[in-house]
């Protein structure tokens, strides 16, 4: 999980704009001034040191896929608010490593941020606000995954009920929140509270083949200024969002893993959110925070609502036709050879035409990519901190097909 290795994976999956993260980290920040070059204003390029190697990695048709890279971090904040422990996340974004060097100098008098990527501060979210405010206006303070049970804005453990609550007079400078994996547009457009918040979606990966789990959809030319300003205005620069089918993130439903109890939140209800099992609260899931705080019935669609895609990372599709587990050798290898023969992930799974995929050879593959794209899929919901499982519904078997490589059999 360094530039190199992120820069190579970004092109393979095709982002063109990859948070940095993490840059609060003092050996982090230093691989950020040492590895990276300014490119268009507030965005920046892998080095060509770098950049030679790891595009030498790359097969012919990904290596001049565009990407850059945008000062990102994730800062967990704990403390006590209106009689509550309060664990909130936020993603922070800044236009230039001068801001961002001037943010950490007044963080690390907070807390220790040597100890991990996204450092921990006893420091209220809003008091955190009011810091970055004062380091530069023009950084972007967005709430992350608001939804998460344990960490987030609104989560059903430590969170809050409005935004107001959280940040008080400070409220209008929050302009974007995160969705999180477990939710998707349609559950947020169902709180009134959110009508004026961009909702961008993420991929909050822990490893580079994890990026574009998610993303934001913007129609700009590339620079900060212009992803600020698409996210805070909400205009047409600001298109939409790819999603995971909410059902796949680990905390969509109610539930006990320990227990291996899994439950709708009408379901909870009816239990008063008591484990059946061992008798333990459940952990609630955003299916059931959102369902607390809706002030709309499910279905509803603001006239502002921007495009919403779903997808299921190529990956699991792979696995699917095969008949394997995601992480076997099978997988990686087709994986391997459909991006270099057909394209990057996000066109495989958006917009390469179906009878293209076919016809470089991934039969098995193209009809699983296009009953995805029709949204004809079977979802298991995540709960507790286990994923959900979200399979393609094809009617009939997968035949094996004369046109197709072995490695399908």
């Amino acid at each position: 999980m360094n530039l190199p290795c992120l820069w190579r994976w970004g092109k393979i999956k095709g982002i063109q704009i990859i948070g940095t993260g993490d840059f609060t980290h003092p050996i982090w920040q230093t691989n950020l001034e040492e590895q990276l070059e300014p490119a268009e204003p507030g965005l920046f390029k892998l080095k060509q040191a770098f950049a030679k190697e790891e595009d030498a990695k790359l097969p012919e048709n990904l290596k001049d896929n565009f990407i850059r890279f945008i000062l990102t971090a994730e800062i967990s904040t704990i403390y006590k608010k209106n009689g509550k422990v309060r664990k909130v996340h936020t993603v922070i974004v800044s236009p230039s490593l001068d801001s961002v060097k001037k943010l950490t100098e007044k963080l690390k008098k907070i807390g220790n941020l040597h100890s991990d990527g996204r450092p921990i501060l006893g420091l209220d979210s809003k008091e955190l606000l009011k810091i970055v405010l004062d380091t530069d206006l023009t950084m972007l303070f967005i709430p992350a995954h608001i939804w998460t049970p344990w960490f987030s804005l609104f989560g059903s453990k430590s969170g809050f009920d409005a935004l107001e609550e959280a940040y008080d007079e400070l409220t209008p400078h929050i302009h974007a929140v995160e969705t999180g994996l477990s939710s998707d547009p349609a559950m947020n457009w169902r709180i009134a509270d959110l009508d004026n918040i961009t909702l961008i979606s993420n991929s909050d990966a822990h490893s580079p083949a994890k990026l574009g789990r998610e993303a934001t959809v913007l129609d700009i030319d590339p620079s900060y200024t212009e992803v600020a300003n698409a996210l805070e205005k909400r205009d047409m620069r600001m298109v939409g969002t790819i999603e995971f089918f909410p059902e796949e993130g680990k905390y969509h439903y109610d539930g006990h893993r320990t227990c291996n109890i899994i439950l709708p939140p009408q379901e909870s209800i009816k239990l008063k959110n008591i484990c059946p099992k061992c008798g333990k609260e459940l952990t609630l899931g955003v299916e059931h925070r959102v369902e607390e705080l809706a002030n709309r019935k499910m279905g509803y669609r603001p006239k502002t609502a921007k495009q919403v895609e779903y997808i299921v990372p190529l990956t699991e599709l792979i696995a699917q036709t095969l008949g394997v587990s995601e992480s076997s050798k099978k997988v990686i290898k087709e994986y391997e050879e459909v991006t270099a023969a057909v394209g990057d992930e996000f066109s495989i799974l958006r917009n390469i035409p179906i009878n293209t995929i076919r016809e470089k050879g991934f039969e098995k593959l193209s009809e699983v990519i296009s009953e995805m794209r029709a949204g004809n899929v079977v979802k298991n919901p995540g709960y507790d901190g286990v994923f959900g499982v979200i399979k393609v519904n094809i009617q009939q078997p997968l035949e094996k097909s004369s046109k197709q490589p072995s490695l399908f059999s």
